[in-house]
């Protein structure tokens, strides 16, 4: 009777300790009734200012002793590491978390947050990252296959015995970290697969999956989503979205069981007029969220990999009413700043992360050093004084093709161009492409703004002056441009009514980490062109305050 209380009370003792791992990590969630919609650690806002490491960059412990303290002196407070399943049960049965503790101890060392992509069952659609002794037992484990019976190198979703070892990796995985990371709350999310998907064909035709597809279970949203019916490999897409979400949300729920962090899952774009099978088909894309909203509700967003043009229209996609943004890969390149800052004043997005930054030049690099450095600075205002209701942002991504944004805020009108539309920079007719220029533009008052960014041109007027506005150029120097050939030249004589809005003061300024606005230095007479606008030329970063007042 003694060896039964005491196998009891040992019983109640993990039981306990399972619950404080489950409560500590309950501290780490997407608020999505917050005002901005964001993920809080320990109950407090945090902005994942992040970077995702190229593929093989964590496969050892020296190069996670390496790459980790430059991510932390590119001024990352999140890094997106990969968890490698063949690298993790190398032996069926057999793990070895090395370098999963590598990751989180380094991390600590360096104050950096960690999120950790499984890849699992796949990665890129593919299932290159499955250990060896699942990819030989291809009868145990079946891949699935073209409708010409062409066997690829995806596992099927459609396979219990698949399902199973991959969640078995994966659910050792999440006890390993939530026995070692439940005080510190290292490790913030966790992506589910890697752009899953299917390529070569728009679904499985293996025997297993034909046996779905006849069941019907999927059938309901054909009604609900905008497809081709007339296509079959749109009817394909959906049929293995369905079932492609189902898998992620089994995997979801037994992982939450153990470690209640966000969980999220990243698309490959269907870029350029593409159909399904010729991008990989069936992910979390933008037009399937009906399915993967309704089928995986255990996910928490549905993030987009952009390397693409239109970054703009891409993120639009995924920050809706019921999908917070989060960009977990966007292509490294001079841009990836003013697109990050443009990502966070636009659509209040909870992280921003560009792919491979371990291994991009300094000449891309610094460009997100610098836009997160203002990204810091800003943090505490943008969700202190959002959630108050004391202010709001925009973002402004601006470029060659798309020069203007004009935004109406209240009984003022605020123009916000490239900065390369002004008549004296070089650059901008040298015949080079743009640098894309944009910013965070805050409102802290009804007459006071800051603008965080690089290369742009905000100029400020009453909407009544708006609806008056002259046609005229004006020069470096003030005057009027007398150019013979321009079509924008001619003054409209007219009388004026109402008001103007006119710059008090543009200084620029610095927050320091208690919230505190500190001045750097005042930008005045050629520096706003005479107080008719604020400026930050490209190349450089800069936080502004600007003052208005009206005459």
């Amino acid at each position: 009777m003694l060896t039964i209380k005491r196998i009891f009370l040992c019983l109640i003792l993990i039981a306990c300790q399972l619950t404080l791992v489950r409560n500590a990590y309950a501290q780490v969630v997407i608020d999505s009734k917050a005002s901005p919609r964001c993920l809080k650690v320990g109950g407090k806002p945090m902005l994942m200012l992040g970077g995702e490491l190229s593929n093989s960059a964590a496969t050892c412990k020296a190069d996670i002793d390496s790459v980790l303290p430059r991510m932390a002196a590119l001024g990352l407070n999140t890094v997106l590491v990969p968890a490698q399943w063949d690298l993790i049960e190398p032996k069926e049965g057999q793990f070895d978390f090395s370098l999963i503790d590598e990751t989180i101890d380094v991390a600590r060392q360096n104050g950096l947050k960690i999120v950790f992509l499984w890849f699992g069952a796949w990665k890129n659609s593919m299932s290159c990252y499955a250990p060896l002794w699942f990819k030989r037992d291809t009868k145990r484990f079946p891949r699935a296959t073209t409708e010409a019976g062409k066997p690829l190198e995806i596992a099927s979703a459609f396979s219990e015995n698949v399902f199973e070892a991959d969640k078995r990796a994966f659910v050792s995985l999440l006890n390993h970290i939530a026995a070692r990371d439940s005080k510190e709350h290292t490790v913030v999310m966790i992506q589910v697969e890697n752009e899953i998907g299917m390529l070569e064909s728009a679904r499985d035709h293996s025997s297993l999956a034909e046996k779905a597809y006849h069941s019907g279970q999927w059938r309901k949203f054909l009604h609900v989503i905008n497809i081709d019916k007339r296509d079959s490999r749109f009817v394909d897409e959906v049929f293995q979205a369905y079932y492609n979400a189902r898998y992620v949300e089994r995997l979801a729920i037994e992982g939450k069981k153990v470690l209640d962090v966000p969980f999220y899952v990243n698309a490959a774009l269907n870029s350029r007029g593409r159909k399904p099978g010729e991008y990989p088909s069936a992910g979390p894309l933008a037009h399937l969220f009906p399915i993967w909203k309704s089928v995986a509700p255990h996910i928490s967003l549905c993030a987009p990999d952009i390397y693409d043009t239109g970054f703009k229209g891409w993120v639009a996609q995924y920050a809706t009413s019921n999908n917070i943004l989060f960009v977990p890969e966007s292509r490294c390149c001079v841009n990836s700043g003013v697109r990050a800052l443009y990502t966070f004043g636009e659509h209040q997005a909870v992280g921003f992360s560009p792919f491979a930054i371990d291994q991009s030049p300094e000449t891309d690099t610094w460009h997100v050093r610098k836009a997160y450095g203002l990204m810091r600075q800003l943090s505490d205002l943008f969700y202190k004084g959002a959630c108050a209701g004391r202010l709001r942002t925009w973002g402004l991504l601006l470029s060659q093709g798309d020069k203007e944004r004009i935004i109406f805020d209240g009984d003022k009108v605020l123009t916000c161009r490239h900065y390369f539309t002004l008549p004296w920079d070089p650059r901008a007719t040298n015949g080079e492409p743009w640098q894309e220029g944009g910013a965070v533009v805050v409102r802290l008052a009804d007459d006071e703004y800051l603008i965080a960014g690089s290369g742009v041109v905000v100029s400020f007027q009453t909407v009544e002056e708006k609806q008056q506005e002259e046609s005229v150029s004006i020069g470096e120097d003030g005057f009027a441009v007398s150019d013979a050939g321009s079509k924008e030249k001619s003054v409209i004589s007219r009388t004026f009514s109402g008001h103007r809005v006119g710059i008090g003061y543009v200084d620029e300024v610095s927050i320091d980490a208690s919230g505190v606005m500190k001045y750097v230095r005042r930008e005045n007479g050629d520096q706003n062109h005479q107080g008719r606008h604020a400026r930050i030329p490209v190349g450089e970063y800069k936080l502004l305050h600007v003052k208005l007042y009206k005459y």
